[in-house]
């Protein structure tokens, strides 16, 4: 439901589709643009190839060797974290759900998504996962329960719910780039699939570390110029809050409370509560974000990798949301609507762009770099992660089991080609979202779904998994049901195959955000719950495993991890 058109006092004539229609705008936008665009993706290419040497063997190929330092790590951690799915898409769609507030998401995002993740899991994870020689979370399963099953069902888990998250990357991209270049969406796709899967393929897990770092600047800087732009085309920071807080509220939660979408708290205070846990707090469970953890250098690293994160995603989170605040001062403006019309349906995907479309042509230009910036470094964090955990944990011990041993370049072979085919899978699944099944209920819930259903299987586990002793292996594949049986009844209700509505069980699926929370919510009680009256499936091998925290080491305490 959309507020009734506001008359603002500053007249806004834009519309964006007589804008994607215009040679001379669009000329303009592409001659800028495209110097940008070709400096970006030669250093990409060339960061590639020069980390070759560092792709020689599987522990060099996905974890850097375990001696990534913490300015690449902590860019790398928010690169991954920050998506063109944020940048665009929800900083959009929260936006204008919730006005001004929605920049608590942001804030949630640093300092629970990113500073308690940091200071909980960040040591520990690199500590406990060298000692029993872990290399993706699939495999921490396996040797931290004694379970191959766990391992196995892990396994499946990151395959299938990666995939759709994977393919959602590319969203927000088509509305910009059209903008500027007007070329068709899987152009756009097929180019930006191809150029992170080359530079992943060759350099590996330090040329992502590095690519992160440097698309890491070029979204901080963009994003603080974004913000500029947009409040001085709307008259200056005091004249677009006092314009937003003019906007009436549709929503019960807020009707009838003046200034609802500059306010506080916003128009729906527990929807943002659930929205800020969900994109927090999830980021504890996803093996791309944890894999992080595997790969830093030493003690030092942690502590400065700390601080350096939850700086780097107050400005870029909370900026997002921050500028998807003012996207309800646009409400006239045709091209936020699916058909056009004012007042009509609106196009989550399109309000940022609709804010950022009229702006001079340098700035578009950095907004394109920004948000492909935004989308390469989860792409690559996400197939790289995909690809290892496939190959490590599913094929190669299948093939050793038939007695054919693969050496370190086969194996560093295998994931290359993996890597390939993760990219082209999701690739082929954006561009057939837009096109054959772009009206596909399935398609778009499964993306919304895969953080919900990642999170709820493993955060519990996994964060247990560092700090108690008294874990059992059937709590942990209690919780992998419990969290991917939730997603799956919320993709079969959002398709229309289960009717639920009303009471507990209405509430919980809501929407995919909803049991996202309960899925992670439940998963940190069920365990322990369970694990008291499964006790004898605590694993034998636990205390040996919890050695690894009473180590002894004589070193400078700035590298006391050894």
């Amino acid at each position: 439901m959309c507020p009734a058109p506001l008359t603002i006092k500053k007249e806004r004539k834009y519309n964006i589709m007589a804008h994607l229609q215009a040679p001379l705008a669009i000329s303009t936008n592409t001659l800028v643009t495209i110097p940008f665009l070709l400096v970006f993706f030669g250093l990409m290419i060339y960061v590639g190839f020069y980390c070759r040497r560092h792709a020689t063997d599987v522990n060099q190929f996905v974890l850097g060797g375990r001696s990534v330092g913490p300015w690449l790590t902590a860019f790398a951690f928010g690169t991954s974290y920050f998506s063109a799915v944020i940048c665009v898409g929800y900083a959009g769609q929260f936006g204008w759900n919730f006005g001004l507030a929605s920049t608590w998401i942001g804030l949630g995002n640093a300092f629970i998504g990113s500073l308690l993740a940091w200071s909980i899991l960040g040591r520990r994870t690199r500590i406990m996962t060298q000692a029993i020689g872990s290399r993706t979370m699939p495999d921490f399963f396996e040797k931290r329960y004694d379970s191959k099953r766990l391992k196995i069902a892990a396994s499946v888990i990151v395959f299938v719910f990666l995939i759709p998250y994977t393919a959602s990357l590319y969203n927000g991209l088509s509305g910009l780039f059209n903008a500027v270049f007007n070329v068709p969406y899987w152009a756009i796709v097929i180019v930006m699939a191809a150029l992170t899967g080359v530079y992943v393929i060759f350099g590996g897990y330090m040329a992502t570390a590095i690519n992160d770092f440097i698309q890491g600047i070029i979204m901080l800087a963009g994003i603080v110029a974004v913000i500029l732009a947009v409040l001085h085309d709307n008259g200056g920071l005091m004249e677009a809050v006092k314009n937003l807080s003019l906007v009436p509220s549709p929503y019960p939660e807020s009707a009838g409370q003046a200034g609802a979408f500059a306010s506080f708290f916003g128009t729906q205070p527990l929807y943002l509560v659930v929205v800020v846990l969900l994109t927090s707090l999830g980021t504890w469970g996803l093996p791309q974000m944890i894999g992080k953890f595997y790969s830093i250098k030493n003690e030092d690293s942690i502590k400065k990798g700390t601080v350096i994160s939850t700086i780097f995603a107050i400005i870029v989170a909370g900026g997002c949301y921050f500028l998807g605040g003012f996207g309800r001062l646009y409400a006239n403006n045709p091209g936020i609507y699916k058909d056009g019309i004012v007042g009509g349906v609106v196009m989550n995907d399109r309000i940022v762009p609709t804010m950022l479309a009229n702006l001079p042509a340098v700035i578009i230009a950095v907004v394109i770099v920004l948000v492909l910036s935004a989308s390469m470094s989860t792409l690559s964090s996400l197939a790289l992660t995909s690809s290892s955990t496939l190959a490590l944990d599913v094929l190669l011990p299948f093939i050793n089991r038939k007695g054919k041993k693969v050496d370190e370049k086969k194996s560093v072979l295998l994931m290359r080609l993996l890597i390939v085919f993760f990219v082209a899978l999701s690739a082929v699944i954006a561009i057939l979202k837009d096109s054959i099944w772009a009206d596909s209920v399935f398609i778009a819930q499964m993306m919304g779904i895969s953080w919900g259903a990642l999170a709820g299987a493993f955060l519990a586990p996994f964060l247990y998994g560092l700090y108690s002793k008294k874990i059992s292996k059937v709590a942990v594949a209690v919780c992998f049901v419990f969290g991917t049986g939730l997603e799956i009844v919320q993709l079969l209700k959002s398709m229309g195959v289960l009717k639920i509505t009303g009471g507990f069980f209405g509430f919980i699926f809501t929407n995919s955000l909803y049991s996202g929370v309960f899925a992670m919510v439940g998963g940190l009680v069920l365990v322990p719950l369970v694990s008291l009256f499964t006790k004898r499936f605590i694993p034998k091998s636990v205390d040996e495993t919890f050695t690894c925290f009473d180590h002894s080491v004589t070193t400078d305490i700035t590298d006391s991890l050894g």
